[in-house]
């Protein structure tokens, strides 16, 4: 696409969150006004020459000192190349503007779904991390491993840990059958489900196999899911009947919740809404968790990453101190399973 047309889809793009207009008065712009308008908009966007464009009228806007007008872009012959899109003009017509408008009545942290999920930390925590995770991806399994045990235990009772599905089956063949065996684990309790998280992002490689057989990779999954079940004191039957049956329903509907909030990859975590994409380094998870912190009222324990430079360069590559706490433990399992020891 070239530069020309880019410019344009950019635009029109923005047509959604543009200004509303008012259904009221409206008063004709002059020819001369007009003019100007065609001319500055065609040169400030690069409109290609063969778009006809058509100004509309003025309507009162709810922005004071100016009105709104409405600009169509129409390539001829094509009608569904043809947008409408609000732009602003000052009531001395001297200043043609346009703005986006976001919706902020809402707090970020309710706009990323946390409830009805294993949590991890302190369930009463002001600062949440959502985790879009998939079990069989190795960047998860770097970005679980950051998290746990060192981030949580640094951020000792002041952040709790939530994990969604997001297995990209089209990559990684396992994932949706591991997502549903842990939630049956989660079913009856969070420790397991964690303990089977823990297990599948250290030992995925074991799990995938040497031969990459998916029958064999899904066998050994629903093994590990009931030595986990046996350890936690599960119930049996329930448990085993969850894994047999493999209702993917309510993973594909977390698949579905990810893909309208416009969610691409994994990891993709979102503290307190704010996102960060792909597994990224300490330093900047937690300088995100630091100004959640800030603006919950809380001051952030100090770390490596949010001291004075001078302290910085006095230690350097000093790590920061966890508070004492107890670790996060390991999960109890089984020796690796035959399928997939390398």
């Amino acid at each position: 696409m070239s530069q020309i047309r880019l410019s344009l889809v950019c635009l029109l793009a923005l047509a959604a969150a543009g200004c509303r207009a008012q259904t009221v008065a409206k008063t004709d712009i002059d020819p001369k006004t007009d003019r100007k308008i065609e001319v500055m908009v065609r040169a400030k966007l690069t409109v290609p020459a063969d778009y006809q464009i058509a100004i509309g009228p003025r309507m009162p806007s709810d922005l004071a000192g100016f009105d709104t007008v409405q600009i169509t872009f129409t390539l001829p012959g094509r009608p569904d190349h043809s947008q409408t899109i609000p732009f602003l003009l000052s009531k001395d017509g001297k200043t043609l503007a346009r703005i986006s408008r976001w919706d902020i009545s809402k707090d970020p942290v309710d706009l990323v779904p946390s409830a009805d999920r294993p949590v991890r930390g302190n369930p009463a925590a002001k600062v949440v991390i959502v985790n879009y995770d998939d079990l069989e991806c190795p960047y998860c399994a770097k970005m679980h491993a950051e998290l746990f045990p060192e981030t949580l235990d640094h951020y000792n009772g002041l952040v709790k840990i939530v994990y969604r599905d997001l297995p990209l089956e089209e990559l990684h063949p396992w994932a949706v059958h591991a997502a549903v065996n842990a939630n049956c684990l989660a079913a009856q309790s969070a420790t397991a489900y964690w303990g089977y998280v823990d297990y599948l992002h250290t030992h995925g490689q074991d799990v995938t196999g040497p031969d990459r057989d998916l029958t064999k990779a899904n066998a050994t999954l629903d093994k590990l899911a009931k030595l986990q079940g046996e350890r936690n004191k599960l119930d049996a039957a329930k448990l085993d009947a969850c894994i047999s049956k493999q209702d993917e329903t309510a993973v594909r509907a977390e698949m579905k919740q990810a893909a309208g909030m416009g969610i691409q990859q994994t990891p993709t975590l979102y503290v307190n809404g704010e996102a960060l994409e792909g597994a990224l380094p300490a330093k900047t998870l937690w300088t995100m968790i630091d100004r959640a912190l800030v603006s919950e009222g809380i001051t952030p324990p100090p770390n490596e990453f949010n001291q004075p430079a001078e302290k910085q360069e006095s230690a350097p590559g000093s790590k920061p101190t966890a508070p004492a706490t107890a670790p996060v433990p390991a999960p109890a399992m089984a020796p690796k399973p035959t399928t997939g020891s390398n």
